[in-house]
């Protein structure tokens, strides 16, 4: 029905989060009718999405360009306080609360069927590592910002569990933010609360 161009976007973009097949197939139309020039700049605007890599301490994605993320490499935030987070929206969304000063610990979207895969231990292996090696005379705080909801409490106690022994306060977000929640639609406010609520 349709030429194999739009066929061939339709199907990769109904594959992105929130867009399925209908808004695909408008994104398609809306996007061929654009003058040249704009086609052009959003081209550009994706690809340049092959210039990013992760951090190698937190894991939070960053111009290849650069030696770590803007938050790592930030000497005002507080190394010794860090909020493990399942996926990169959840760390803007922390931010815009204005409320957390400290790093991060960007683990990787968690999958029921596997609560914490090899991806996952891989990265908190790394941050245990860092708070042995780094942090040991001060090792401050690790804040588990996971949404409030029964597999985020099961995968919360997973992590207590991996970092036992190690002198370091581990403490969960509050619950300011609803049960079944996700950290990354949740209002400034609320993550405020959350923060100012972890136990």
């Amino acid at each position: 029905m349709f030429p194999p161009e739009i066929q061939n976007f339709i199907d990769a973009f109904s594959k992105l989060p929130s867009i399925g097949p209908r808004m695909a197939t408008r994104l398609s139309f809306f996007l061929a009718s654009l003058p040249d020039h704009e086609q052009i700049q959003i081209q550009e605007a994706l690809k340049g999405l092959e210039r990013l890599d992760r951090c190698p301490r937190c894991f939070f994605v960053k111009s290849r360009t650069q030696k770590l993320c803007v938050f790592c490499a930030d000497p005002k935030r507080d190394a010794h306080i860090v909020a493990i987070v399942e996926k990169d929206t959840d760390v803007f969304s922390i931010e815009k609360a204005g409320k957390f000063f400290g790093q991060y610990c960007v683990i990787g979207e968690l999958d029921h069927r596997n609560p914490l895969g090899d991806i996952q231990k891989q990265r908190l292996q790394k941050l245990k590592n860092r708070i042995i090696e780094e942090l040991n005379e001060s090792p401050g705080e690790i804040i588990i910002a996971l949404g409030p909801n029964t597999f985020g409490d099961f995968v919360s106690e997973l992590i207590r569990q991996g970092f036992k022994g190690i002198s370091v306060k581990i403490t969960r977000l509050g619950r300011g933010i609803p049960t079944g929640g996700d950290i990354e639609f949740a209002d400034e406010e609320t993550l405020r609360n959350a923060f100012d609520g972890r136990r």
